[in-house]
Order: C-alpha cells, then sequence, then structure tokens
C-alpha cells in the first residue's frame, strides 16, 4: 500500500505556473559588437551588499515574479554574495544604475547568464540588444564553452526574441508550478495562477 504525504508550505505561499525556456550558445558572436548609447556603460565585477542586491532582483524582477532570490534569508543571500563564483555587474546611464547582469561562473567552460535585465525606466530606449551583446562577449571572453540563459513567460515578452537574436537556441521548454511567498507582495497576473 503506498501512502500519498501532502507536504504543506511553511508559509503561504500563491502556485504560478510558467513554461521556462531554456537556451544556450555554442560559440562566441561574430561580427562589431554593438555600442551602448552615449553615457552608458557597464560596471564589471560589483560586489553588492545584500540591501544592493535586494533592490536589483526587485527593480528588474518585480514586474516579472522574480521571487526566488528575494525569498531568500539575509544569512543565506549574504553567504551567496560572498562565496559563490559569480559575476555581478550593473549598466550604468552617467551615476544612476539602470540594470544587472549576474554571471554563473561554477563550470567555467559552460557559464550560465543567471539574471539579465533592465530597470523599468530604461525599457525602451534602445540599450538592450547593446547591453546584452555586451555581457555575452563579457562570458566568451572567459573561455566558455557554451553559453546558457533561461527565460520563462512570466519574463518580459521581448525576453526570448532578444535571446534568440543575440545567438541563443532554444534546447527545451518545461512547465514548472512555482510556489511564491506572499510575504514578497508580488503581483502575479492571473494567467499564470494554478
Amino acid at each position: 500500500m503506498i501512502t500519498k504525504i501532502k507536504i504543506t508550505p511553511l508559509e503561504p505561499v500563491t502556485r504560478m505556473k510558467v513554461t521556462v525556456t531554456f537556451m544556450q550558445m555554442t560559440s562566441p558572436p561574430r561580427g562589431t559588437p554593438l555600442s551602448l548609447p552615449e553615457g552608458w556603460f557597464i560596471e564589471d565585477d560589483v560586489k553588492p551588499t545584500i540591501a544592493e542586491y535586494r533592490m536589483l532582483q526587485d527593480r528588474v524582477g518585480r514586474d516579472y515574479c522574480w521571487w526566488m532570490r528575494q525569498a531568500a534569508s539575509d544569512a543565506t543571500l549574504g553567504t551567496f554574495l560572498a562565496t559563490a563564483p559569480v559575476q555581478i555587474g550593473l549598466l550604468r546611464q552617467g551615476e544612476a544604475v539602470r540594470g544587472f547582469f549576474e554571471l554563473d561562473l561554477t563550470n567555467p567552460l559552460d557559464i550560465n547568464l543567471a539574471y539579465f535585465g533592465l530597470f523599468p525606466d530604461a525599457v525602451g530606449h534602445g540599450v538592450g540588444r547593446a547591453f546584452l551583446d555586451s555581457v555575452v562577449r563579457k562570458a566568451w571572453g572567459q573561455g566558455t564553452l557554451t553559453l546558457r540563459v533561461n527565460t520563462c513567460t512570466a519574463d518580459h515578452p521581448r525576453a526570448l526574441p532578444l535571446y534568440q537574436q543575440a545567438g541563443f537556441v532554444i534546447v527545451r521548454a518545461v512547465e514548472e508550478v512555482w510556489d511564491v511567498p506572499q510575504r514578497l507582495g508580488l503581483t502575479i497576473p492571473e494567467k499564470f495562477l494554478v
């Protein structure tokens, strides 16, 4: 006889279902690098505090239900930021931060673009494609053999086409159900609710 055990989350959650698309690039981009608009630049190898990292995650990801890192405790995030093999960079327009990226360097021959995005006020300024091109070239400059990224149906609708324009190809897509902690205060669009 098989007994089914129901596991109840330890805190109130909202369930959402998304399709996650996994993509990869197996050769570096060709052609001339795209230039960021005048006054825009990338600040590399940033070491954000826990509060700064939470702000980056929130500013880029709040509208797209980025919850996984936000749900982590300060202790967990602090350990991650101090010890994880990641490279974090900021997109700046002058002194103002306009976006960020995070490369997961756990396997230097198979780098994962773990996070990439613009703050809402930077979307629509024609900077996203050049920002992504710069980040992709940074990853390839580290000697990787494969560059991976994933996106999901909760992300900005232009995310998937942008990654494809940059040279990523779809490997697979899977449906996932997430238990998003309600304490994060994220607004989950009705179409994703389970």
